[in-house]
């Protein structure tokens, strides 16, 4: 979606769509695949992430969901993008499992290149926002990331046991496990930086 060509997904479970990260220009392709909206979800709050929540929220009248830690960026557009601004109905706090309309799900906090930068985890599907990307990590040099916290981030996804098929933010799918084998490159890259 959008010039930054950032993955929007959508997860249909037991006839009930959810939304994932609806970014710029996602209101006409989403309104066309959904059939049962149920909720939106945002992994962080970046806005070629979050440019389509308000939009979305007012056509179809679902809730939003967005980690507490980045509220303030759907609020106030602090990269100055020009996105309207969106009110999350649940601010997710950290690690926290969730049930919507039935469906199971987790959000898996991990700040670095946001402080409420998340993995959304449904089933044994990881929609990892800009956390985690095939050969690649989310950059720690924004407004508002940290290294260090990205440090913490690596290492607790490091330990993480199972398996996981990867939906990155941008670019194509992977799993948890070809990215654990390279977390520890990663860790070194935060570090010298």
């Amino acid at each position: 979606m959008g010039p930054y060509q950032t993955n929007c997904y959508l997860m249909t479970i037991d006839g009930k769509d959810l939304i994932v990260d609806p970014g710029v220009g996602a209101t006409r392709w989403v309104l066309s695949q959904v059939t049962n909206p149920v909720a939106i979800l945002n992994t962080h709050g970046h806005f070629d992430h979050v440019w389509s929540n308000a939009e979305l929220k007012e056509q179809l009248k679902i809730p939003l969901y967005c980690p507490a830690d980045d509220a303030f960026m759907l609020a106030t557009d602090p990269l100055g993008q020009g996105m309207l601004p969106s009110t999350p109905d649940v601010k997710v706090q950290g690690d926290e499992s969730l049930e919507i309309e039935g469906i199971e799900l987790r959000y898996r906090h991990f700040p670095g290149h946001t402080p409420g930068c998340s993995v959304i985890e449904i089933g044994d599907a990881w929609f990892s926002g800009d956390f985690l990307f095939r050969d690649s990590i989310g950059r720690w040099d924004f407004p508002y990331s940290s290294a260090e916290q990205m440090l913490h981030s690596l290492q607790k996804a490091a330990a993480i046991e199972g398996d996981s098929t990867l939906y990155p933010g941008h670019g194509p799918t992977s799993t948890l496990k070809r990215e654990q084998r390279k977390i520890p490159y990663w860790i070194e890259e935060v570090k010298r930086r």
